[in-house]
């Protein structure tokens, strides 16, 4: 009986690229697998046949070979270029198949070292306000693991050297079979480094890495905020078997201020000012990052009166404009009064009080409404 073309079998275009052959193969596989059919000989010979296709036309030399000579140019038996047909397994097959899934770690990893990226490492750093405001270089301690200086890293002793893993052969993977299925997992001998130590660091206990604690200079750009963060690359954690360092990420977290709250680009205060001072207004005083400025306060100011300064404060770490500084005034009434100071205001009360509401309109109208709302009730 003659063989079917092979692009036949798998139900593919003679040039579908190879991502399409595998996409294909494996939907034939799965269906006809011996596993799956057992006792059905037809299902067994249109997966060998499958099998057989997907082998030639993923072999970029067969495939071509196959397409001037067809079957004659891939198979030994017909005297062709070939080497013919190597039986597979199921799961030798799939592994390559599932490759691409798994990132290439099945049926390619013999010979690789398992090079791994050290972690990545979080520090918090608490600034005071005007260290966020106007930038900072700060100095930093950060306990991280580090390569041994013992063993540069290697985890054997100075002398030695670490064996080829037995059970992985020096690839860090073994094989494990799970129904039809043959799937690559990180050996657990080695733990995926492909060696053994057997005569360890005796600084490390062949880790290859110890903890130590590093200074580090960190420089803060003006205008950071809480939550931002500052990397840092390369000064995490050591990498195993080679890799990469990994790196630290400074958090940054702001004190809070005496004086002032901070919101995005704004800062915000209160000051407390005099009954005198909110009646008959006058000049006053106030801080800012920068210094001190006047702010002029009109007369009859009531408490909880908004007060923008402009340009007084923050330019943003990302860029724009600069941000204000907004001062609420609260009216303080005067404590510990002495017996002339008292008699002094019952004289000024009394003399309001002979202007009428004039002099306190706010409490005229608060009073006006709930009397109109108990007659409402009636």
């Amino acid at each position: 009986m003659a063989k079917r073309d092979y692009y036949d079998v798998l139900g593919v275009g003679r040039d579908a690229p190879e991502g399409e052959v595998k996409k294909a193969y494996r939907r034939l596989a799965m269906k006809f697998h011996p596993d799956r059919n057992p006792d059905d000989a037809r299902a067994e010979e249109k997966f060998k046949e499958a099998t057989e296709a997907y082998k030639v036309l993923t072999d970029e030399d067969k495939r071509h070979a196959y397409d001037r000579f067809g079957h004659a140019g891939v198979d030994s038996n017909a005297g062709g270029m070939g080497r013919g047909f190597e039986s597979t397994s199921f799961g030798d097959i799939f592994s390559d198949v599932f490759g691409d899934i798994f990132g290439g770690a099945a049926g390619n990893s013999r010979g690789r070292t398992s090079a791994h990226r050290g972690a990545d490492l979080r520090y918090a750093l608490d600034l005071d306000l005007e260290q966020a405001v106007g930038g900072d270089t700060v100095e930093i301690k950060v306990p991280v693991l580090s390569a041994c200086d013992n063993c540069d890293g290697s985890g054997a002793k100075p002398g030695t050297r670490a064996s080829t893993c037995l059970d992985c052969h020096g690839t860090g993977q073994i094989r494990v079979a799970q129904g039809f299925f043959s799937l690559q997992q990180t050996c657990p001998r080695c733990r995926g480094a492909g060696k053994v130590i057997t005569d360890p660091c005796g600084k490390c206990g062949g880790a290859g890495r110890v903890e130590k604690r590093k200074t580090l200079s960190v420089k803060i750009p003006a205008g950071v905020d809480v939550g931002d963060r500052i990397r840092l690359a390369g000064e995490g954690e050591a990498g195993f078997n080679g890799g990469p360092s990994g790196d630290l990420y400074v958090q940054i977290e702001v004190r809070e201020h005496a004086i002032f709250r901070r919101d995005g680009k704004n800062l915000y205060c209160e000051v407390p000012i005099s009954f005198a001072d909110a009646a008959l207004g006058g000049d006053l005083e106030v801080p800012t990052l920068a210094g001190r400025v006047k702010l002029k306060i009109p007369s009859e100011t009531q408490t909880g009166k908004l007060f923008r300064l402009r340009g007084k404060g923050v330019t943003p770490v990302r860029g724009g404009g600069v941000g204000d500084l907004l001062c609420r005034v609260t009216v303080e009434t005067p404590v510990k009064l002495s017996d002339k100071q008292k008699q002094l205001l019952r004289d000024f009360k009394t003399s309001l009080a002979e202007g009428g509401s004039k002099h306190s309109p706010q409490e005229s109208s608060w009073f006006k409404g709930v009397k109109d709302f108990f007659d409402s009730l009636r």
